[in-house]
C-alpha cells in the first residue's frame, strides 16, 4: 500500500472515487491496454457523465463513443446497466454485491473493484495481475483454467484485502502487475514483496504461474463487396443483428468464396486486400468494388450510408473502405 501511493501511475480514472466513473474505467480496461483506454474514457465520461446520460443517450452515439476499443457487447451492457442503475437505483451505483453483479456485464472481479475503490469496502478483487503477483508469491501450484487454482487465489485475496484502506490495497496489487511483476522479465529488484516472494527466492519467477498454451490459430478468407453511389460517394451497408460478433454495426456485405458459386460479381474490380485479426481468428480479406449504384445481389436487407453518417462501422469495412480513399468520416 505504501509502494502504491509513492509509485502508482497518474491515471484519470484514479483522481476520483465516484462510483461511475471507477465503473466505466474497469469495464473499458477489460482486455484493453491502458495507454488505449486513457482517451476512450476520457471522451466518454465527457459525453455521458452520468448514469443517467448514458441510459437515455442514442445506442449509435454510445457505440460510436466506443469504436476503436472492441468487444462491443461492453458498449451494449453498459448503457443496459445504466439503464437499470436509473430505473431501480435512482441514478447512483449500488454499493451491495448482489445488487452490483445483477448488473449486465458485471461479475465477481469488477463488483470487487468497485466496492473496494469506490466505496472502500474490503472486497476480493482477482484479475490477471493479481492472479500473477499472488501465484508467485505462493508458488502456487497450477495455472490458469484450473478450478482450484482460481479457488485458491480467491481465497487468498478474500484474506489478505485489508479494512482499512482496501483501495490502495487492490490498486496496489494491480499495479505491481502491470509494472514490475509482469509476464516476462519481472523487475524484482524494485518489487516490495520481493522478500517474500517464493518463486523469487526459487530463481523461477517466470514459471508462475505456467503460460496458457496457444490456441490454433484459424484462418478465414473473405470478400468484401463495396457498391458506392457515385453521385454522392454512399456507400451500401447492412447492420449486424443483436445476435451477431459486432452487434448493431454497419458492415459493408461480407461473403465466404464458397458462397459465390462462379467468383466475384461480373464486372467487378479488386482493390486490393486487407487483414484483420480477432484473437485466434486470422481474417485474409479481398476488396472488390462493384459496377454500377446497384446494391450486392442477394446481400439482404441494408440502405446506403453517407460518408457524414453517424455510428460505427466494422473494422473490416473501415479497412476495406480506405481502399478507395474516402473522407475520414467513413474510413476512420
Amino acid at each position: 500500500m505504501r509502494w502504491f501511493r509513492a509509485s502508482h501511475r497518474d491515471l484519470p480514472w484514479r483522481r476520483t472515487r465516484e462510483p461511475y466513473r471507477v465503473w466505466i474505467s474497469e469495464i473499458m480496461l477489460q482486455q484493453t491496454r491502458v495507454e488505449v483506454v486513457i482517451p476512450y474514457y476520457e471522451r466518454f465520461v465527457e459525453s455521458f457523465p452520468t448514469a443517467h446520460a448514458l441510459a437515455t443517450a442514442p445506442f449509435d452515439e454510445v457505440l460510436a463513443a466506443w469504436a476503436g476499443l472492441g468487444y462491443y457487447r461492453r458498449a451494449r451492457q453498459l448503457q443496459a446497466a445504466a439503464a437499470l442503475v436509473v430505473r431501480d437505483h435512482g441514478g447512483a451505483l449500488p454499493a451491495d454485491d448482489t445488487a452490483l453483479r445483477a448488473l449486465p456485464g458485471i461479475g465477481r472481479y469488477t463488483a470487487g473493484a468497485i466496492r473496494s475503490i469506490a466505496f472502500g469496502q474490503a472486497a476480493p478483487i482477482v484479475d490477471g495481475n493479481v492472479a500473477r503477483v499472488f501465484s508467485r508469491l505462493f508458488a502456487l501450484p497450477g495455472g490458469p483454467g484450473e478450478a482450484a487454482w482460481e479457488k485458491r487465489l480467491w481465497t487468498l485475496a478474500a484474506a489478505l484485502v485489508p479494512a482499512t484502506d482496501p483501495s490502495a490495497f487492490n490498486q496496489g496489487l494491480m499495479e505491481l502487475g502491470a509494472t514490475v511483476c509482469t509476464p516476462r522479465a519481472p523487475r524484482c529488484d524494485a518489487c516490495p514483496l520481493a522478500r517474500f516472494c517464493r518463486a523469487h527466492a526459487l530463481g523461477r519467477e517466470e514459471a508462475y504461474p505456467p503460460a496458457k498454451p496457444r490456441a490454433k490459430v484459424e484462418r478465414i478468407e473473405r470478400w468484401v463487396l463495396l457498391a458506392v453511389r457515385p453521385r454522392d460517394g454512399a456507400v451500401w451497408m447492412r447492420r449486424r443483428g443483436d445476435d451477431e460478433h459486432n452487434a448493431e454495426q454497419w458492415e459493408a456485405p461480407l461473403v465466404a468464396p464458397a458462397e459465390a458459386d462462379t467468383g466475384p460479381p461480373a464486372g467487378a474490380r479488386e482493390l486490393g486486400s486487407v487483414r484483420h485479426a480477432i484473437l485466434a481468428t486470422d481474417y485474409r480479406v479481398r476488396v472488390f468494388l462493384l459496377p454500377g449504384a446497384r446494391a450486392p445481389q442477394g446481400a439482404g436487407p441494408g440502405r446506403w450510408r453517407a460518408a457524414d453518417a453517424t455510428g460505427p462501422v466494422t473494422t473490416i469495412t473501415r479497412k476495406a473502405l480506405a481502399l478507395l480513399a474516402l473522407p475520414p468520416a467513413f474510413t476512420g
